[in-house]
This record gives structure tokens, sequence and C-alpha cells, in this order.
């Protein structure tokens, strides 16, 4: 059932492809266009039908389009609304997925009023640490929660509209206020990236004998796989949402301390009332999800 006339995707990675992908799948959009600062993206793009055709032009891209939606960096999204601005069509909607929106809400929120168009900003809890448009994928939103972050000045219409978007992308949608989304995400998304991260470049440096590499098996991978993530994403969201990361790093650092106060003292009990502890509230959380696929 077709939602929108044309949808633009600024942005061909991996989510801005899944999206083309799922629309295309979904019959959401009569078309859907693409805009990429590379011309080989954009050959990629038309190759996996991504989006029915892309340019590195971002205005043409963008003109007459009734969703827009910005599937880059954070650190990126509001020059390049600025740069559109001009082609935004009058009463379009514009949205992205970025995983910190009070900064970018924040920026985007007026900006786009301006030229008589609605923001309301999303986050797809969906990715992988595979880049490009080459690792898209039509299924990507399938029982993923999609945050929707609208605030008093929202159009209720252009709400709606998003919300019926995500949904029929396969997407559970979740209503959240920008502040609170930044505060769950640095603890439920951001926090468990940096100790990935944080545990990868510890456990592989090159400094250790080689026979550390070789020790370390499926947990090690399961444990710092998203730490394969890009870079430069993970840099914009830790520094866009770097008050609340801190606090959950620093709420981490105090369980951290904790436990290892219970392994000074030898206390076995208290260490498997630990592991008991997270074993049933992880279990339980999996429940839940696998019981809405």
């Amino acid at each position: 059932m077709v939602q929108f006339r044309k949808i633009t995707i600024v942005g061909l990675g991996l989510l801005g492809g899944s999206i083309g992908l799922a629309a295309r799948k979904r019959g959401i959009a009569a078309e859907i266009a693409g805009y990429a600062r590379r011309e080989r993206t954009v050959a990629e793009s038309e190759k996996i039908r991504a989006t029915d055709y892309s340019t590195t032009d971002l205005l043409a891209a963008v003109s007459d389009a009734d969703l827009v939606i910005l599937c880059t960096p954070v650190a990126q999204m509001l020059a390049l609304a600025e740069r559109f601005l001009p082609a935004l069509k009058r009463g379009a909607i514009v949205t992205d997925v970025g995983s910190v929106k009070g900064e970018v809400v924040r920026d985007l929120e007026p900006l786009v009023a301006r030229a008589g168009a609605h923001f309301v900003g999303s986050h797809p809890m969906a990715g992988g640490e595979k880049n490009g448009v080459l690792a898209a994928r039509a299924d990507l939103f399938k029982n993923a929660v999609c945050v929707v972050t609208p605030t008093k000045k929202s159009n209720n219409g252009a709400v709606r509209k998003l919300e019926k978007f995500w949904k029929t992308l396969g997407g559970r949608v979740l209503k959240l206020p920008p502040g609170q989304h930044d505060e769950l995400a640095s603890r439920a998304s951001h926090l468990p990236h940096v100790l990935a991260a944080t545990l990868a470049g510890l456990v592989l440096d090159p400094a250790r004998p080689e026979a550390q590499w070789q020790l370390c098996a499926g947990g090690f991978r399961d444990t710092t796989r998203i730490a394969s993530g890009s870079p430069e994403m993970w840099r914009d969201i830790a520094l866009s949402n770097r008050k609340n990361l801190a606090k959950s790093i620093a709420g981490f650092v105090s369980e951290l301390q904790k436990f290892q106060g219970v392994l000074k003292r030898a206390d076995g009990r208290a260490l498997l009332k630990i592991f008991e502890t997270a074993k049933v509230r992880r279990d339980a959380w999996c429940a839940d999800s696998t019981s809405t696929e």
C-alpha cells in the first residue's frame, strides 16, 4: 500500500539501504530516491535495487519528496539539512535514524519548520557490524523496536504517518521524549559498544603474547562483535550523548568495583548471586523479545 509518493534516503549505508529495500518490498512508496557522496555508492545502491535511482546531487534527490530520511552519522545531519532545505517540499516529513535524539531534534526541528515541513526524530534499534549499502537487508527492521521522539511542537499527522511507516517496515514503535531516549539508549546501546571496543582493544593489544589471540573463542567474539562497527559513527554518538554515556560508564564502573570487592573477599555466595541474577534477568528479556517475533 503506497503511503508516500516519493521517499528520499539521504545516506546509503546499511540502514539507508535496508530502508530502501524494505520500503520497496512492502510497496510503501511510488518512488524511492537516494543520495550518496560517492558515485560508487550510487552504483551499488542501484545494483541491489535499494532505490529507484540515486544521485550525488542532494537537491535533486530531495526535490518533491514527501518523506526524507537522514541516514548519515549524526554529526553530518545538520549541515546536510541546511543544504537541502531549499529543495524541501512544503508539508514534507523529515526524520532520521540517529542513535542520539536530543541534539538532532534540537537542531533540525526549527530548521525544517522554517521550510514549512515537519521534523520528527526516529531511531530504529537495528543494525550490524557490517557497513555499506551492500550489507543492506529488507528484513533488518523485522520485530525491531523503532523509537519515535515527538516533541510538543510536533505535527500530530506527521507523527502518525511516521509511526505507520516504521510499523509497515516490520518494526515495533515506541514513543519517547528525546531526552529520555538518550538516557535509556546510553545504557542499552551506547555503553555496550564502549565495553566491546574497550575489551577488544585491551585483550587484542599487539603487545600481548600471540597465545592471547589464540585463546579468544566464541564468547569473546560474541561479546566484541559490535566493536567492528563504524568508528566514525560511534565517535559521533559518543560525543553527542557524552553526558548520559559518562553517567552510564560511571554506573558500570561502580558495579565492576563491587564485583572486584567480592572477588577479593573470595565470597562464593555473593558471586553466585551476581551470576544467577544476571542469568534470570537476561533469560526473561530474551523470552520477551522472541515471543513477539
